[in-house]
């Protein structure tokens, strides 16, 4: 019987978006400029290898040498 309060009810799931969507904002609302700068740098660090690296060989093993060799002839 008392644990019939703690389930999830139907309306609990736009409940816990507002609930996260306040807490993203007093964080935002909380965080230096030299904290939101290290982050940018951060993710430009992973997010370049894998766009010069990993999106490249990936391309190539999809695409087929057929269309390869038409694309290098236009």
């Amino acid at each position: 019987m008392e644990r019939a309060e703690y389930i999830a009810g139907p309306a609990s799931a736009a409940q816990y978006c507002h609930f996260w969507s306040d807490r993203v904002d007093a964080l935002e609302s909380h965080l230096s400029t030299d904290t939101w700068a290290l982050a940018v740098v951060t993710v430009a660090a992973i997010a370049y290898p894998i766009a010069r690296i990993v999106i490249p060989a990936v391309l190539h093993g999809a695409v087929p040498d057929v269309v390869r060799t038409v694309l290098s002839l236009i």
